[in-house]
């Protein structure tokens, strides 16, 4: 089939919401099964109605991609194959996927279905897209808050298909980076079961003494993305599939949405941008689908800004459109798209009635459907008209004639039961036909006994580089290691030379951006003459702004000495491999391993470390095991990581890192932390994290080490939780909490 220019790409909830999108002019359909999608509350399908979908649309000529884009669990790899054969087979064009052992799974079972990079693995630019693209994605789905430069610097410089949000919600956190929900309540965004707290009213305690319970206090609460006046710049940066975001959203809203995007997709690729005119009553139309407060271009030509919060409420309830609604049920979400079909029938008296058929605009592609013969009338003989009436008569079937030539020679006659069976039967053959072209027969059973292999090293895993194993090489390593190595990651210089002071500490990592390079090198040797490694961490986020940053300090980079880079997104672990290629990594928690395959990805993409998920309760972390391992045993742990600002939203940019604290309906205080350096806010949790009283589960993990994180702790608090940490670990001291004021996190609980 050839390639559209580009794809209109619409959301279903629903086998409703499916038909209606292809019945509005979607070229194709995301949609989730009954297990691993981010929308577990929307009308997923089981099994039969998933497969029935998938020949809706392709009879269309329409792609259906599932959404398989939750971090596995262990044990939930084992049920992977079941799951997907069945759609494999049936001819399902791609699987959207987050958790990057189930890309590697997908890959080495399922050679012939196309991967697509869901937004949760957050790729932010051209290092991300290059590495999927070597391991093996066929299309990466854009961050929500990349800019129009970047998207075509990775067009540019990286031959993958390039899919971005064009209408629809916006998270105020970039997706896969949120935990707020989960620590909140257990309801992870990163199992599809967000309770969005986000969109809950905040007050503001800030630093610069802004007032506090303003009237419009939804500070995070973001406005709805319409981007119908951007589409030309989107098509020609280099976007091919324009997403519409609304799962969780009705057939009525998704008929209206892709008919809209629809209209202007086409008059772009028919005027060009001197012929491109958005009519206002359109932009009415969306608001009149769902208003949030009004809509915003999003990220494509700015950062962030004020005038991209919604600040108020949703209201409960708004005068609907009656008119545009019964319009949309009446033309897409009740009607059922007639698929158009040219026929050939031809009747002879004594010989085999035969129907011609072929889908109109493919007429290399025709099936035969032949019948008893015709008889010879014995009163009044068939004629043209009539047996043209008859066979027009499809009933409920999806084809309708759009031309319908009839040859009938001698004094014919035909039952008309003869007529509908042969029908029927150049219908359905019909419908074979141009469904036979999706089958598929050749996954890849798993071995018996039941290991889950990565594809072959050299096609799509291959290392990015060899690792250099320094952490390994720098320090003896016996077989059995029954006490983790202690390590502390620090915000800044704050507390250094304390923790340098306990024994035990025997690394110390370092953040990028509170501490300036050029103290880099003397803060190694310091750690060095010590006798403690010492690591830089990288920013959470990295984009163009991080990125001309370290090349701009690259020489006090490889001059420091450090033994290894914390890295913290996919984007980092190819630049630094690009640029430092015999630096050791260890990736974060939140480069997530949910499963022995994440493990095994990562290790051969050069991280000789790993972090262990924070959303694991201890059973789970037990099953995945320590090896390669580090598992954060203290800290304010971060809950959101956002583009936006909120120093910015209600006060104006300062420019200026500061902590400041935003309160939620319940009193809690939310730490916020503005990292102006690469420009990004960090929320934390309330509370810290605390495990010390956890020792015996700690050490049943075998993790090669456990690390503390301080972030705005004193110096004397940092000094006393590492010694005692440092005595628990030992076995001098019970560890116990020194406040009441704390939380295991998920070490207990876990999420579903």
């Amino acid at each position: 089939m050839k390639k559209k220019r580009a794809e209109l790409l619409a959301p279903a909830g629903s086998f409703e919401s499916m038909k209606a999108a292809v019945a509005a002019g979607a070229d194709a359909v995301y949609i989730g099964g009954s297990r691993f999608g981010a929308r577990a509350y929307a009308d997923n399908l089981d099994e039969e109605r998933m497969l029935e979908a998938i020949d809706y649309a392709h009879l269309y000529g329409v792609s259906l991609y599932m959404t398989v884009n939750t971090l596995m669990k262990e044990e939930e790899l084992e049920e992977l194959f079941e799951y997907l054969n069945p759609y494999y087979e049936r001819g399902l064009d791609g699987v959207i996927v987050q958790d990057i052992g189930v890309f590697s799974y997908i890959r080495s079972r399922f050679p012939c279905l196309p991967v697509h990079c869901s937004t949760q693995m957050t790729v932010t630019g051209a290092y991300g897209a290059k590495m999927l693209k070597r391991l093996g994605a066929s299309r990466v789905v854009m961050a929500r808050e990349v800019s129009l430069e970047e998207i075509k610097r990775i067009h540019r410089e990286v031959p993958i298909e390039i899919e971005a949000f064009v209408h629809g919600a916006l998270c105020y956190c970039y997706s896969g980076q949120c935990l707020l929900s989960s620590l909140i309540g257990g309801r992870s965004g990163n199992r599809g079961r967000c309770a969005q707290p986000c969109r809950l009213p905040y007050d503001w305690e800030g630093a610069a003494g802004l007032p506090k319970g303003k009237k419009d206090s939804y500070i995070l609460s973001m406005k709805d993305l319409c981007t119908l006046d951007l589409l030309p710049d989107l098509l020609e940066a280099g976007i091919y599939s324009l997403k519409i975001e609304g799962r969780m959203k009705g057939p009525r809203y998704t008929a209206g949405v892709v008919k809209t995007y629809r209209k202007y997709v086409d008059l772009y690729f028919e005027k060009g941008r001197q012929g491109y005119r958005v009519d206002p009553w359109d932009r009415r139309l969306l608001l009149d689908l769902f208003d949030r407060g009004g809509f915003t271009e999003g990220y494509y030509k700015r950062h962030n800004g004020p005038d991209m919060m919604a600040r108020k409420e949703k209201p409960a309830f708004r005068q609907g459109n009656q008119e545009l609604f019964d319009q949309l049920d009446r033309l897409y979400v009740n009607a059922e798209k007639k698929i158009p079909v040219k026929g050939q029938l031809t009747v002879k008296e004594g010989k085999k009635t035969v129907l011609k058929l072929r889908l109109s605009g493919r007429e290399d592609e025709a099936v035969l459907s032949v019948g008893a013969a015709a008889q010879k009338a014995r009163n009044q003989p068939a004629t043209e008209e009539c047996l043209a009436k008859q066979m027009r008569k499809t009933g409920n079937t999806q084809f309708v004639f759009e031309d319908l030539e009839v040859n009938l020679e001698g004094q014919a006659f035909v039952p008309v039961k003869q007529l509908n069976e042969l029908r029927r039967q150049g219908l359905e053959c019909l419908r074979e036909a141009v469904l036979k072209p999706y089958r598929r027969s050749n996954a890849i059973m798993p071995p018996s006994d039941g290991e889950l292999a990565l594809p072959p090293a050299g096609d799509h895993l291959s290392p990015v580089c060899p690792a250099f194993h320094t952490f390994s090489a720098r320090e003896e390593v016996t077989k059995k290691q029954e006490i983790p190595r202690l390590r502390v990651l620090l915000s800044g210089e704050t507390g250094l030379f304390r923790v340098l002071d306990v024994p035990e500490v025997r690394e110390v990592i370092l953040e990028a951006d509170e501490t300036e390079p050029e103290r880099w090198k003397q803060i190694v040797t310091l750690c060095h003459d010590r006798g403690k490694h010492c690591v830089l961490a990288m920013p959470v986020i990295f984009r163009k702004q991080a990125e001309v940053y370290f090349d701009r300090h690259s020489s006090c980079l490889m001059a420091a000495g450090f033994d290894g880079i914390l890295v913290r997104s996919l984007e980092e672990v190819e630049y630094i491999h690009d640029r430092h290629k015999n630096i050791s990594l260890c990736s974060d928690h939140n480069l997530y391993m949910f499963n022995h395959l994440s493990r095994k990805v990562l290790s051969r993409l050069g991280c000789d470390r790993m972090t262990l998920p924070l959303e694991l309760n201890y059973r789970e972390l037990k099953a995945l095991g320590g090896e390669m391992s580090e598992l954060v045993v203290y800290g304010f742990l971060p809950a959101m990581t956002t583009a936006q600002c909120v120093q910015k939203t209600l006060s104006g940019c300062t420019k200026t890192p500061a902590w400041a604290t935003i309160k939620d309906r319940t009193g809690k205080e939310l730490p916020v932390r503005n990292h102006c350096r690469y420009c990004y806010n960090v929320i934390y949790n309330p509370t810290p994290l605390s495990l010390i009283d956890q020792r015996e589960q700690i050490l049943s993990l075998a993790c090669e080490g456990v690390r503390l994180q301080f972030t705005r702790e004193g110096e004397e608090e940092i000094e006393t939780l590492t010694k005692a940490w440092a005595d628990m670990l030992a076995g001098r001291e019970k560890g116990e909490n020194f406040t009441k004021d704390f939380t295991r996190g998920h070490f207990k609980r876990g999420v579903e």
